[in-house]
């Protein structure tokens, strides 16, 4: 429960970075180039394109470029990540939150490119998205998960619903 606490304690610590700075490639000499900057962004002008090769990269189903553009539009809230070498951008990662606007939310689209997995930017990314949805007063936030990242989500402080509530699902035939 420490992750949560971070978010919710009105102490004295600092907020989630809104850029961080990462290592550079330590086999390069000083002054080469410039360290790569990671930054976030809740501007919804994302490059559909640049989204899809996104997508591509972790292996997701890909899905109707007009489909994506309205489900962004009608978010309530999308945050994008992104590492800069420069004037060069690249998106690096991607989320999404639908909400009711005054108690609930629910996150989709959870992506980092395999490049940035396992290096701590996931979870920077998911603590922007909660500490947003938080700043909206939104309490009660959910989300969905493949079984290959439910442990990443339980070690972010998410847990299968206390009450033992079940999702239920309709699709068409």
């Amino acid at each position: 429960m420490g992750f949560w606490k971070s978010l919710f304690s009105s102490s004295d610590a600092p907020p989630a970075p809104q850029a961080m700075q990462m290592e550079d490639d330590p086999s390069k000499a000083a002054g080469d180039r410039p360290s790569p900057r990671i930054f976030f962004s809740t501007e919804r002008e994302i490059d559909l394109y640049e989204l899809e090769e996104l997508c591509d990269a972790v292996g997701w189903s890909r899905r109707p470029l007009r489909k994506v553009k309205k489900a962004i539009q009608h978010s309530f809230l999308v945050v994008s990540m992104w590492e800069q070498h420069g004037s060069h951008r690249r998106l690096i990662g991607f989320s999404r939150a639908t909400s009711d606007h005054a108690f609930n939310a629910t996150i989709w689209d959870v992506v980092v490119h395999p490049e940035f997995q396992s290096k701590g930017l996931g979870k920077a990314l998911m603590k922007q998205v909660i500490k947003k949805l938080r700043s909206e007063d939104i309490s009660n936030i959910t989300l969905f998960a493949d079984p290959q990242v439910v442990d990443f989500y339980r070690n972010l402080g998410f847990m299968s619903d206390p009450e033992g509530i079940k999702g239920m699902f309709w699709y068409p035939d």
